[in-house]
């Protein structure tokens, strides 16, 4: 019998939690309209927000929806800032009850993991093992059911007002992102199966934290009923590790079976066995276990990027410190891989002739970096 947590609404709608929510939501964003007139009245605001909350009056706004295209189209779903507050205040109350029971190799969206721990990890397993499977999950966040996943929240939230929130706040992510889910049927389904609500938006924090809440009982079945200690997850891709072919391909059978009852379905072309030491794909990057090796589409996506800085710096749009945060955000993000030579590569490009002194200190700056030797002024 499943532990329940009762009695959290206090606890989540108390102004303690709800100013905490508001500093974590703002975070990083006051200098968004949105945000500035939020913190000219923060205050009350906050306290008609809780009364709200206590009447049962809240809902949720509008999302403001846009297209993100890197290596291939997402959908992005931002909710207003008062709802982002919701949001954290919510997840600050019942993301503890999960954290302590989530698997130790999960790595996406919590404190103390994030994709370096899980390149790590993977590497390691992959140093043990001669042979993994990768799978993801085919349309993930759009594939999410609503019905499931307030099955999956009440095993342990019988506060009903709490539910009623996640209620809220997940209906309101109906249809988002309909236009990027596939139709599918799972047995015993009818055409009426077609209609159940699903889509988590891609955005919010509660869709990640709601994501690792969905897919922790796969993890649970892979970890306790096929067995497999040399596996681990980070968002919906996931990596099985054996030093048996056979092996893993039984297990992609029973996790493939395993998924249909979440109503969720893999990338078939995608879920192959394969020796490690030939290199496999994960979180950007294609990893062996001697090396680590950054995916072209990340290259091409920062190329990219940094191009459209450059030409905001050159017409004055953006400073230097600007276009030095592109660079340095990037050099951080992949120096912990085979990337020297390619980091040279990318970053000789001309910087346009601006503001000649803090140029240099930026030059400065980047040639401490790993792999930086020079840049071309």
């Amino acid at each position: 019998m499943p532990i329940t947590y009762r009695d959290l609404w206090p606890h989540l709608v108390s102004f303690e939690n709800l100013w905490l929510a508001y500093l974590a939501a703002r975070r990083g964003k006051r200098a968004r309209p949105a945000v500035s007139a939020y913190d000219l009245d923060a205050d009350t605001r906050l306290l008609r927000l809780q009364e709200r909350l206590e009447a049962g009056t809240y809902a949720p706004g509008a999302y403001r929806t846009f297209v993100v295209r890197e290596w291939k189209r997402r959908i992005i779903s931002a909710a207003p800032f008062e709802d982002r507050i919701v949001h954290h205040a919510l997840c600050r109350v019942i993301e503890p009850i999960w954290e302590s029971r989530f698997i130790h190799d999960s790595y996406a969206c919590r404190v103390g993991k994030g994709t370096l721990a899980a390149l790590n990890r993977a590497q390691h397993f992959a140093r043990g093992n001669r042979y993994v499977l990768s799978l993801d999950v085919r349309e993930f966040f759009p594939s999410v059911d609503h019905s499931i996943l307030l099955d999956t929240l009440s095993r342990h939230l019988a506060d009903r007002r709490v539910l009623d929130l996640c209620r809220t706040i997940i209906a309101g992510g109906r249809d988002l992102l309909a236009e990027a889910y596939t139709p599918v049927l799972f047995p015993g389904d009818d055409l009426l199966a077609l209609t159940r609500p699903r889509g988590l938006p891609i955005g919010n924090l509660t869709s990640q934290f709601w994501a690792n809440a969905f897919l922790h009982p796969l993890d649970m079945f892979i970890k306790q009923d096929l067995h497999c200690r040399a596996y681990l997850r980070y968002a919906d891709d996931l990596l099985l590790f054996a030093d048996d072919k056979g092996i893993l391909h039984a297990w992609r059978d029973a996790v493939r079976e395993r998924m249909a009852a979440l109503r969720l379905t893999i990338h078939e072309y995608r879920a192959q066995v394969a020796p490690v030491a030939a290199g496999f794909p994960f979180v950007g990057w294609t990893i062996t276990p001697e090396r680590r090796r950054l995916r072209r589409r990340n290259v091409v996506a920062f190329w990219r990027r940094y191009r459209q800085r450059l030409a905001a710096y050159a017409a004055g749009e953006i400073d230097l410190d600007r276009l030095g945060a592109t660079v340095h955000g990037w050099v951080g993000q992949t120096k912990h891989g085979s990337t020297t030579g390619l980091r040279k590569a990318v970053l000789r490009t001309l910087i346009p002739k601006r503001e000649m002194m803090r140029h240099c200190n930026l030059l400065g700056t980047v040639k401490g970096s790993q792999g930086f030797s020079r840049l071309k002024p």
